[in-house]
Protein backbone atom coordinates (compact mmCIF):
# COMPACT_ATOMS: atom_id res chain seq x y z
CA UNK A 1 0.00 0.00 0.00
CA UNK A 2 1.31 3.59 -0.79
CA UNK A 3 1.06 5.51 1.96
CA UNK A 4 0.97 9.75 2.76
CA UNK A 5 3.42 11.85 1.10
CA UNK A 6 6.77 11.78 1.93
CA UNK A 7 8.49 14.72 0.45
CA UNK A 8 8.30 16.87 -2.61
CA UNK A 9 11.38 17.45 -4.46
CA UNK A 10 12.20 21.30 -5.78
CA UNK A 11 14.80 21.44 -8.35
CA UNK A 12 16.54 24.67 -7.64
CA UNK A 13 19.87 26.45 -9.23
CA UNK A 14 20.91 28.12 -6.00
CA UNK A 15 20.63 26.06 -2.22
CA UNK A 16 21.92 28.80 -0.69
CA UNK A 17 19.07 31.00 -2.07
CA UNK A 18 16.52 28.79 -2.01
CA UNK A 19 17.05 27.67 1.80
CA UNK A 20 17.20 31.78 2.63
CA UNK A 21 13.77 31.94 1.38
CA UNK A 22 12.43 28.91 3.04
CA UNK A 23 13.64 30.22 6.28
CA UNK A 24 13.71 33.79 6.41
CA UNK A 25 10.65 33.94 4.38
CA UNK A 26 8.54 31.41 5.02
CA UNK A 27 9.95 30.43 8.05
CA UNK A 28 10.56 27.08 8.04
CA UNK A 29 13.83 25.35 8.94
CA UNK A 30 16.24 23.01 7.06
CA UNK A 31 16.90 19.64 9.95
CA UNK A 32 19.42 17.95 7.34
CA UNK A 33 21.47 18.58 4.36
CA UNK A 34 23.43 15.65 2.61
CA UNK A 35 24.98 14.96 -0.86
CA UNK A 36 24.01 12.23 -3.00
CA UNK A 37 27.06 11.06 -5.14
CA UNK A 38 25.57 8.47 -7.11
CA UNK A 39 22.74 11.01 -8.16
CA UNK A 40 24.86 14.08 -8.73
CA UNK A 41 22.82 16.06 -6.00
CA UNK A 42 22.85 17.99 -2.93
CA UNK A 43 19.59 17.63 -1.20
CA UNK A 44 17.94 19.98 2.18
CA UNK A 45 15.26 18.45 3.40
CA UNK A 46 12.76 20.95 5.39
CA UNK A 47 10.44 19.54 7.45
CA UNK A 48 6.18 21.08 6.86
CA UNK A 49 3.77 19.23 9.13
CA UNK A 50 4.16 15.14 8.02
CA UNK A 51 6.11 15.73 5.21
CA UNK A 52 8.89 17.46 4.03
CA UNK A 53 10.14 20.11 1.11
CA UNK A 54 13.82 18.10 -0.44
CA UNK A 55 15.53 21.03 -2.29
CA UNK A 56 17.85 19.58 -4.97
CA UNK A 57 20.45 21.13 -6.43
CA UNK A 58 22.70 19.41 -9.39
CA UNK A 59 26.24 19.28 -8.25
CA UNK A 60 27.19 18.60 -11.87
CA UNK A 61 26.73 20.39 -15.20
CA UNK A 62 25.16 17.35 -16.45
CA UNK A 63 23.08 15.57 -12.61
CA UNK A 64 19.95 14.63 -13.51
CA UNK A 65 18.77 17.99 -12.00
CA UNK A 66 21.19 19.93 -13.97
CA UNK A 67 19.19 18.57 -17.25
CA UNK A 68 15.55 18.67 -15.45
CA UNK A 69 16.12 22.34 -14.82
CA UNK A 70 17.65 23.33 -17.93
CA UNK A 71 14.54 21.32 -20.15
CA UNK A 72 11.58 22.85 -17.61
CA UNK A 73 13.49 25.20 -14.91
CA UNK A 74 13.12 25.59 -11.62
CA UNK A 75 10.23 24.22 -9.18
CA UNK A 76 8.42 21.04 -8.27
CA UNK A 77 10.50 18.04 -9.83
CA UNK A 78 9.22 14.96 -8.28
CA UNK A 79 6.60 13.83 -5.59
CA UNK A 80 7.64 10.86 -3.27
CA UNK A 81 5.44 8.46 -1.76
CA UNK A 82 6.29 6.24 1.36
CA UNK A 83 6.07 2.94 0.82
CA UNK A 84 6.24 -0.25 3.46
CA UNK A 85 8.04 -2.80 1.19
CA UNK A 86 9.48 -0.53 -1.82
CA UNK A 87 10.39 -4.39 -3.43
CA UNK A 88 7.18 -5.62 -3.36
CA UNK A 89 5.28 -2.98 -4.19
CA UNK A 90 7.85 -2.15 -7.47
CA UNK A 91 7.01 -5.67 -8.44
CA UNK A 92 3.33 -5.27 -8.12
CA UNK A 93 3.44 -2.09 -10.09
CA UNK A 94 5.77 -3.71 -12.64
CA UNK A 95 3.27 -6.76 -12.98
CA UNK A 96 0.29 -3.95 -13.39
CA UNK A 97 2.12 -2.40 -16.43
CA UNK A 98 3.00 0.66 -15.15
CA UNK A 99 6.48 2.09 -16.72
CA UNK A 100 9.44 2.08 -13.50
CA UNK A 101 12.41 3.90 -14.16
CA UNK A 102 13.83 1.91 -11.34
CA UNK A 103 12.69 -1.64 -11.16
CA UNK A 104 15.32 -2.36 -8.29
CA UNK A 105 15.36 -0.02 -4.94
CA UNK A 106 18.52 2.32 -4.84
CA UNK A 107 19.91 4.60 -2.00
CA UNK A 108 18.26 8.07 -1.54
CA UNK A 109 19.02 10.58 0.49
CA UNK A 110 18.78 10.13 4.39
CA UNK A 111 19.66 6.30 3.50
CA UNK A 112 15.80 5.31 2.50
CA UNK A 113 15.50 3.20 -0.30
CA UNK A 114 13.65 4.68 -3.16
CA UNK A 115 12.73 3.60 -6.87
CA UNK A 116 11.07 6.23 -9.14
CA UNK A 117 7.96 5.41 -11.76
CA UNK A 118 8.01 6.75 -15.08
CA UNK A 119 5.80 10.01 -15.84
CA UNK A 120 4.73 8.30 -18.69
CA UNK A 121 3.07 6.14 -16.14
CA UNK A 122 1.93 8.59 -14.10
CA UNK A 123 0.04 11.03 -15.89
CA UNK A 124 3.05 13.26 -16.27
CA UNK A 125 4.75 13.53 -12.80
CA UNK A 126 7.78 12.01 -11.87
CA UNK A 127 6.57 9.95 -9.10
CA UNK A 128 9.11 8.40 -6.29
CA UNK A 129 8.57 5.62 -4.01
CA UNK A 130 10.48 5.87 -0.58
CA UNK A 131 10.67 3.01 2.02
CA UNK A 132 12.43 4.54 5.71
CA UNK A 133 13.99 2.60 8.14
Amino acid sequence: MVGKIDHIGIAVKDMAAAKNFYEQVLGLKVTSEEVVEEQKVKVAFIPTGDSEVELLESTTEDGPIARYIEKNGEGIQHIAFRVENLEEKLAELKAAGVRLIDEKPRRGAGGAKIAFLHPKSTFGTLVELCERD
